[in-house]
């Protein structure tokens, strides 16, 4: 089953970045992830299952996300 990532989560990952970050912020879910590095700001692209592989933690954002009862 795949796992529930949405946009603005902050993923890190088994291995670094070349810059040395190993924290990326997804920037489009689907069958293709768009992240950016939070290190040098670099965009990739990568299939949902090359990421879900690499994953070793999910950062879920807190500020921006709406609770079932505020959409009424």
């Amino acid at each position: 089953m795949a796992m529930k990532l949405d946009v603005g989560d902050v993923v890190q990952t088994k291995k670094k970045h070349p810059c040395g970050e190993n924290r990326w912020e997804l920037l489009r879910v689907g069958i293709d992830f768009k992240m950016r590095c939070m290190g040098c700001g670099r965009m990739v692209e990568i299939p949902r299952v090359k990421l879900e592989k690499r994953i070793k933690q999910v950062e879920k954002r807190t500020d921006e996300n709406v609770s079932d009862s505020d959409c009424q």
